[in-house]
């Protein structure tokens, strides 16, 4: 359980700087496809790692999304103290 925990925590970390990258790009571009889908293999690899079940996969693509959405947010919220 700790460790499920933790690997949520890194997901939704590990998300916060792509989200922010891809919030600088323009939608369904190169460098946007690659800002959402690089991380993946890294989420899959912390979810393997702490020994999940496979029912918390829907937990994991909250923390994923969670982490990009925040990402973005602290991008708009720079861009508008800018």
């Amino acid at each position: 359980m700790l460790f499920e925990t933790l690997a949520l925590i890194l997901t939704f970390l590990l998300n916060v700087p792509f989200g922010y990258w891809r919030a600088g790009t323009k939608r369904m571009s190169k460098e946007w496809f690659l800002a959402v889908h690089a991380p993946i293999p890294f989420v899959a690899t912390l979810r393997f790692l702490s020994s999940s079940s496979i029912y918390h996969i829907p937990v994991f693509f909250f923390a994923y999304f969670s982490g990009q959405l925040a990402g973005g947010k602290v991008r708009e919220f720079f861009s508008r103290t800018t």
